[in-house]
């Protein structure tokens, strides 16, 4: 059986991760708007993700005889400045994302749910590799400045992304 404690840290990550994927098809909307078809893509397929990441709580929780509750999403921001100014904001979000399930492997260790902390493995190893996904952008981003040449050269670089 889950610890009350933490079916209720999950449920509200269901949504954090939720909010994440609303967050992501809003950028990806930007930059369908902004003609950016790559960067478009690749915040979909981010916005993917974050729905797949709710899943596995969703699971989780289920699976350890819970009871999973939903919540009404944030409205996410619609507009932004430039791609930089995009992709700052996205390594930021993981960034605060990566803090949330530090809080929740905490949280687990505190109620020793080693079940919990097996599960909670996999998204430490993510969230490692989100951050460095989108700091890598952001990093190219910084050095493009506003070289439109550069910009769509990133553009075709991240719409291959599977």
């Amino acid at each position: 059986m889950i610890p009350k404690e933490i079916e209720k840290a999950f449920n509200e990550q269901i949504k954090k991760e939720l909010d994440s994927a609303y967050l992501y098809l809003s950028m990806a909307a930007y930059f369908e708007h902004e003609n950016l078809e790559g960067m478009a893509h690749w915040m979909k397929k981010q916005a993917q993700e974050e729905v797949g990441h709710a899943m596995k709580f969703f699971e989780h929780i289920n699976e350890r005889g819970g009871r999973v509750e939903l919540y009404a999403l944030d409205e996410p921001r619609k507009d932004w400045s430039s791609p930089l100014e995009v992709f700052k904001h996205t390594y930021e979000h993981e960034q605060k994302v990566t803090a949330s399930i530090n809080n929740l492997v905490d949280l687990a260790r505190k109620l020793n749910d080693s079940a919990s902390l097996v599960f909670l493995n996999w998204f430490v190893n993510e969230q490692i590799e989100e951050e460095a996904n989108a700091q890598k952008i952001l990093s190219l981003l910084e050095r493009i400045k506003d070289s439109f040449a550069g910009i769509i050269m990133l553009d075709a670089q991240l719409a291959k992304r599977e």
